[in-house]
């Protein structure tokens, strides 16, 4: 008995080493510039145009997380929680420097948890059904707030779905120790 719960602490701390590693890899893809910077809405070129703001920066850290989540949900649900666990207790700590107040904290993470659920299923229902409209549509209304040119939310709903299907093909064995990778996405030079 004291054997298997010694067991079960290990595996915990594992997941929750391999949380806090994917989550690392998120944010790191979430940041990526291109996201930020304006592209040309006609073509392939260029960023996509997400509002540098901290509504901005939470939505594309969601996006990535969302799609570990809908990865690891179906192979490791231990660490789709550990890696959920790591985003709330930084998003907690980000507010504590931002001067939030202690009693104001557990309301503001309530509401950036519900956003994140929301996001988590919005994403997932469209993924599943492969509608890249769909997905589009979604985007757009997330992390625009619908305010964006229906060529910059496609372009990215094709980046996302992109990775969503590299997650799939990554080996088990590589979300497990958390090296998986999240390509950026690459500017291609407007067609002349």
């Amino acid at each position: 008995m004291w054997i298997e719960r010694r067991l079960s602490r290990r595996n915990r701390s594992d997941a929750a080493h391999t949380g806090a590693s994917l989550y690392a890899r998120a944010v790191a893809a979430a940041r990526v510039p291109i996201f930020y910077q304006v592209g040309d809405q006609q073509d392939d070129a260029g960023g996509f145009g997400v509002p540098d703001t901290l509504d901005g920066r939470f939505d594309m850290i969601c996006l990535m997380v969302a799609l570990l989540v809908r990865r690891l949900r179906h192979t490791a649900p231990g660490v789709a929680q550990a890696l959920f666990d790591a985003m709330f207790r930084d998003m907690d700590a980000s507010l504590r420097e931002l001067g939030v107040g202690d009693l104001g904290v557990p309301r503001r993470v309530a509401a950036m948890w519900q956003a994140f659920n929301g996001r988590c299923q919005a994403y997932d229902t469209a993924l599943e059904g492969g509608s890249l409209h769909e997905l589009s549509g979604r985007l757009a209304c997330n992390i625009w707030r619908g305010s964006v040119a229906s060529g910059t939310a496609d372009r990215l709903a094709r980046h996302v779905a992109a990775l969503d299907r590299s997650l799939w093909l990554h080996p088990d064995a590589a979300l497990l120790d958390g090296t998986v990778a999240l390509a950026a996405p690459v500017a291609q030079a407007a067609s002349g």
